[in-house]
């Protein structure tokens, strides 16, 4: 999976990779909270590129960073966002889960996959 801190809950089966970009120039928080047993919130730097995974139904909520502040100034269906997992093949899950067949046994040192920020 691309989110090891916090997946999609394994019992939905239809998965979708987003890519959500900050256009602006302020930061900004990027937050899902309406699925059911799952929570997921990013800090989006300006001109940054955030891929992660969802369900179709989940809506990224953009938060608006201000001084001691964040203010609700968007909400986006996951699914409006959609890419297709050969553009990212970070996403590609059957090429993730051989390449973690490939690698059992490899020291705790290595890298963990998460949540991708350009």
């Amino acid at each position: 999976m691309a989110q090891l801190l916090d997946p999609v809950p394994s019992n939905q089966p239809e998965r979708i990779f987003c890519c959500y970009v900050n256009a602006t120039s302020q930061i900004q928080i990027a937050r899902i909270t309406n699925v059911a047993n799952w929570y997921f919130e990013r800090v989006v730097f300006p001109g940054q590129r955030l891929l992660f995974e969802a369900l179709p139904e989940a809506l990224l909520e953009i938060h608006t960073g201000m001084m001691a502040s964040a203010i609700l100034s968007d909400k986006i269906s996951c699914a409006q966002l959609c890419i297709e997992a050969e553009v990212y093949p970070a996403f590609d899950t059957a090429t993730e889960q051989r390449q973690e067949e490939n690698n059992e046994g490899l020291s705790a040192t290595e890298p963990l996959a998460a949540t991708v920020l350009t």
